[in-house]
């Protein structure tokens, strides 16, 4: 492959501004040369699938609307759903060929102590020695139940994941992906999650083109994007980067978000019916951004479905365990 920098997407409208006289677009970031082990440069993610009631309108419109997914997660968390909801959710992931993704807590928000609300950055974390254990107790159940991915939003519960999964006591091909909660901002901070045991890492959506082309110039681990991000991450729409993305930041999941919908998590019966719409409208919203690369000419490189391989990463060395080489 010769990498999405290879072939450029057309910028929007640049060919009538030209016409006009307008000088020549400035040159944008540096383009990636990497790309997942199946060659794609990109994959879709739906976020915030609470359940199998959200989860069956979600395939049901994807299917509807032609909108490939690799990848649907959840944010309530593992601890709010069944045995027979998560076995329900897998089976119907496994027959779509979609990869499952489930958040682990309990978290900081959801405790009792203060902090959480004075600091915001500590309510995604787990708080002292029980929520950590709590959160493997979280990642024991889920992968017994054939949950394939987990969805972490703290340092040292995501090295102790992946000391657990290196000295095989979690499957070797659970993957582990970082929240937006917590997005490294940095190339340095991104880096420290990937040794860390981080399989894809979700950056926040108002980092620069050039911002994430540093990124991803010291690191191969796939970034999560939030192409629509909610409100209570920033509420920024960027479907028109969304080919620039894919050409700096590949390998990248597109994240198909909703600003200005109601809060649901924790969500329970009582908001089903927002989060079926929201999920719903979700899927448009992806429909929107395939739409727009289509048109841009950018449409291409997109991985097959069912892939999930991260590719070899780097990591802090474990031991007893063998560490992957840097990439």
């Amino acid at each position: 492959m010769d990498g999405p920098d290879a072939a450029r997407p057309r910028p929007p409208g640049e060919h009538a501004l030209r016409e006009l006289g307008f000088p020549a677009r400035p040159e944008t970031a540096p383009g990636s040369s990497r790309a997942f082990p199946d060659g794609g440069a990109w994959r879709t993610e739906l976020p915030s699938c609470e359940g199998p009631a959200v989860l069956e309108a979600v395939l049901d419109e994807s299917e509807r609307l032609d909108v490939p997914l690799h990848r649907i997660s959840q944010g309530s968390g593992v601890w709010m759903l069944t045995d027979a909801e998560i076995s329900e959710m897998v089976a119907a992931c496994r027959g779509r060929n979609v990869e499952l993704c489930l958040f682990l807590g309990p978290r900081g928000s959801w405790e009792p102590g203060g902090g959480s609300r004075t600091y915001p950055t500590a309510g995604p974390r787990a708080r002292g020695r029980d929520q950590l254990a709590q959160c493997v107790e979280e990642a024991e159940r889920a992968v017994a139940l054939g949950v394939p991915s987990l969805l972490v939003a703290d340092e040292g519960v995501l090295w102790t994941l992946h000391r657990l999964r290196a000295a095989g006591r979690l499957p070797a091909d659970v993957t582990f992906k970082v929240s937006a909660l917590v997005g490294p901002v940095n190339p340095a901070s991104f880096q420290v999650w990937e040794h860390l045991g981080a399989d894809s890492i979700n950056v926040p959506s108002d980092l620069t083109l050039a911002q994430i082309a540093e990124i991803r110039a010291v690191s191969a681990a796939p970034m999560d994007f939030y192409v629509e991000a909610p409100d209570d991450l920033g509420g920024f729409v960027r479907i028109y980067d969304a080919a620039e993305l894919i050409r700096c930041g590949a390998p990248i999941y597109l994240k198909f978000g909703l600003r200005n919908a109601a809060p649901l998590y924790p969500v329970g019966r009582h908001l089903r019916q927002a989060a079926v719409d929201s999920g719903r409208e979700r899927v448009r919203r992806g429909r929107l951004i395939l739409d727009t690369l289509a048109r841009l000419g950018a449409d291409g490189g997109m991985s097959p479905l069912g892939s999930r391989d991260p590719g070899p990463l780097a990591r802090f060395p474990v031991a007893g365990a063998a560490a992957a080489s840097p990439t």
